[in-house]
């Protein structure tokens, strides 16, 4: 494909070194056989624009790429698509993000594109697939279903996203202790500051350490220290 030619003009074999140790792609890491073409976000995101109207059969066989941002680019251009796109176009770039979660594996792909494909999709229906997701077998399919639900935080409702909190919060892996504990953080600063401190009262003693570090980092030092002490 032509996208394909394009991103590998811009390939740095020295950046795909460097991606490849921060993405973790080594043997039992959480990133491990990923691999780099050595490409800037900014890149990605232009070349993603230049290609923007390229068939849905065809982003999908880039979606199945090994080359990590050549996922990158695909998942781009279906977020592009579902914004742009009328309620048929939609339904398929949804389809073809939930059929394919196996490829978006690895933080930044979900972090981009989550909200944007499976939150916005679910905005006026049911939510009973985040719950399915969150708890899911896959390390990725919960994080999806976590950073689906800052649509509707950036929407001033925080439910949703409580209630996924609460079903990750025994979670094992650091990856989503984060991303439980950004979002905690984004209820208190965009949806309501009074919901997230009732959360972390009732949970906080109980919640991995990461989780509650990134849920409380805007927090008053003071504040902060009394939950880090367990004195809240």
């Amino acid at each position: 494909m032509k996208i394909q030619k394009n991103l590998r003009t811009l390939a740095s074999k020295k950046k795909a070194e460097i991606l490849s140790r921060f993405f973790k792609t080594g043997p039992g890491q959480y990133g491990e056989g990923d691999v780099f073409l050595g490409i800037t976000v900014p890149q990605i995101r232009k070349t993603a624009k230049i290609f923007g109207d390229l068939e849905l059969p065809q982003v999908k066989k880039l979606l199945r790429s090994k080359y990590h941002e050549e996922r990158m680019a695909a998942l781009l251009i279906l977020v592009a698509q579902f914004k742009k796109g009328d309620d048929k176009v939609k339904k398929r770039v949804f389809d073809i993000y939930l059929s394919n979660t196996r490829h978006i594996n690895n933080w930044d792909l979900i972090d981009l594109t989550a909200e944007h494909i499976i939150g916005k999709y679910l905005e006026d229906k049911p939510k009973i697939l985040l719950y399915k997701l969150a708890r899911s077998k896959s390390l990725w399919e919960r994080r999806i279903a976590m950073l689906s639900t800052f649509t509707y935080i950036k929407a001033g409702r925080c439910e949703e996203t409580l209630k996924i909190a609460q079903i990750l919060l025994n979670d094992g892996h650091d990856l989503i202790h984060k991303a439980v504990g950004w979002m905690l953080r984004e209820v208190g600063k965009r949806c309501s500051t009074a919901k997230e401190e009732a959360f972390l009262k009732e949970h906080y003693k109980k919640m991995p350490r990461t989780m509650l570090r990134y849920a409380i980092e805007r927090f008053p030092e003071k504040t902060r220290l009394r939950y880090l002490k367990g004195q809240i």
